[in-house]
């Protein structure tokens, strides 16, 4: 991956999500199948400047739809947990 900014996709905006947040200062995020961990961790502390532990990656499966008497399946994608560091925030809520 050579660009940072299609590194991460988009935040998780989810009660666990949020939760991880408030409590333990991770932040869950929507990020492209291809990245690893270390572009991860680069792209969010050039994006958002902030300093990164850890990172988690979780390779989510698509769900099975079904609309009317057609079946059809949402695409995989993949999600990390990124650990902050000590004094260092971002909030997603705060700009909507």
């Amino acid at each position: 991956m050579k660009d940072v900014c299609n590194v991460i996709k988009k935040p998780c905006l989810t009660e666990k999500g949020i939760s991880l947040q408030e409590l333990h200062n991770q932040i869950v995020v929507k990020v492209d199948p291809r990245a690893n961990k270390v572009e991860i961790k680069d792209a969010m502390e050039q994006l958002f400047n902030v300093k990164v532990d850890k990172v988690r990656t979780i390779s989510m499966h698509g769900k099975s739809k079904r609309v009317g008497k057609h079946f059809g399946r949402q695409s995989d994608w993949k999600k990390a947990v990124v650990t902050l560091s000590e004094g260092h925030k971002i909030d997603f809520l705060e700009k909507l």
